[in-house]
């Protein structure tokens, strides 16, 4: 079974880089056990599972470990993957908890794709939880940036977001696996999205993925749609704005992430995908 999974890379930065997915697509999802085997054989941070239902899909995300209620860069590879088999287009999915949508197209050899997240929705993170995170990493109150406080963030899943002031206190990110796991699982977080503004538009981001195993993730669309949905909610001056990440692992990726109009309502999350060797 593994034999038919592509391997994508979403959020591509030019020729390079991109976040890789595992993506399968059949005539009907596999039991969970062979998901989650899958997966594991895998090895890459999300591998999206695919089967049509009624005029679309049912989709389901697993990353080594575990389920995950949503992956943006899986959705992302998924919508190359149709749009490389079934033409451009935009398909709707169903996911564990809502229903989603990916467009994709290729042309000339460059693919692109674009999500519409399920409703993005942030609120203030209680006192003790930022605490707690600030230890795991070896922050202080003083690295946060006043102009983003702490949030619990959901674009279709769970984030801890943390605004840091410099780029070079993202750069130093660093923690102990096994501690974030223990945490990110107990809160129920898929990441915790550690970002710094480099300008109103322009964003510098990692993605602690402590919760699926996997240390950092070099681009996450989910996190994305929550960080866009926070901004929107907390007034920020742009409701698009460009995400780039990866650069601290040597992978560079970019995301495009637009708030659409309406407090709670979805965010559009585009980027560029390649097909893996």
């Amino acid at each position: 079974m593994i034999e038919q999974v592509r391997r994508i890379a979403a959020f591509c930065a030019g020729d390079s880089g991109g976040n890789p997915a595992g993506v399968w697509i059949g005539t009907a999802l596999p039991d969970d056990g062979t998901m989650g085997r899958v997966a594991a054989a895998v090895g890459y941070s999300e591998t999206v599972f695919a089967a049509p239902l009624d005029d679309g899909w049912r989709v389901r995300y697993f990353s080594p470990e575990s389920e995950v209620p949503f992956c943006g860069h899986a959705t992302i590879a998924l919508g190359a993957a149709l749009a490389l088999e079934r033409g451009a287009g935009t398909y709707a999915l169903q996911t564990n908890h809502a229903q989603v949508t990916v467009e994709g197209a290729e042309a000339g050899g460059a693919i692109t794709a674009s999500l519409v997240s399920p409703p993005a929705t942030g609120s203030a993170a209680p006192a003790a939880i930022v605490n707690e995170a600030l230890a795991l990493f070896g922050y202080t109150h003083d690295d946060l940036d006043p102009r983003m406080p702490p949030a619990l963030a959901n674009g279709g899943a769970g984030h801890l977001i943390l605004a840091l002031k410099t780029r070079a206190a993202l750069g130093a990110m660093r923690y102990d696996l096994d501690a974030g796991r223990t945490l990110m699982r107990r809160e129920g977080w898929a990441t915790i999205a550690i970002v710094h503004a480099e300008s109103a538009t322009r964003f510098h981001a990692r993605n602690p993925f402590a919760s699926g195993g996997v240390y950092e993730d070099p681009a996450t669309g989910a996190a994305a749609a929550a960080l866009a949905g926070y901004l929107r909610e907390i007034g920020w001056p742009a409701t698009a704005i460009d995400i780039v990440q990866g650069e601290d692992m040597g992978v560079p990726c970019h995301l495009h992430a637009e708030a659409l109009p309406g407090q709670g309502s979805a965010v559009r999350v585009s980027g560029s995908a390649r097909v893996m060797a």
